[in-house]
């Protein structure tokens, strides 16, 4: 796990460091290696700045893989305590709640887990969000109940 958190680090200058983590680290079934490329992702994207990280937390955020998109989601917690989130939530807001409807349970998760963080700064903005959401859809309807779910 050590190893995950290093390549986050390397990753910065070192592009086949990322597509490691990405390609490789993202597929072991243990949640702990998960909870780490999370961290490894975090660190890559502070250690660049997290505006200059936009492109590759875009790329992660479309890619097929749910343990990718969730490193990304989970990583970046509390986003709106990040450097440029700080200042532009709602691109932070925009960029978790794409995946309000992944296949992706354990995604799903995080992205209300997330959303639900960011809701205790600035609520209206969440709320505003979560007001075009189509709660007839099942998996739409999952997260929403993880935004709005006390404590």
């Amino acid at each position: 796990m050590l190893a995950t958190y290093i390549l986050g680090k390397l990753a910065t200058n070192n592009p086949s460091a990322l597509k490691i983590l990405k390609t490789k680290v993202s597929k072991d079934e243990n949640w702990r290696v998960q909870e780490m490329l999370a961290k490894a992702f975090d660190n890559y994207c502070m250690t660049l700045g997290y505006e200059n990280s936009l492109v590759t937390i875009e790329k992660w955020l479309t890619d097929k893989n749910p343990n990718v998109k969730r490193a990304v989601v989970e990583g970046l917690r509390i986003w709106t305590n990040r450097p440029y989130f700080k200042e532009n939530p709602t691109k932070a807001i925009a960029l978790i709640s794409r995946h309000k409807a992944d296949d992706s349970e354990y995604l799903r998760m995080s992205v209300g887990n997330a959303l639900r963080d960011i809701s205790k700064k600035y609520s209206e903005l969440i709320a505003n969000e979560m007001a075009t959401w189509d709660l007839q859809n099942p998996k739409i309807k999952f997260t929403y109940k993880f935004v709005t779910k006390n404590g």
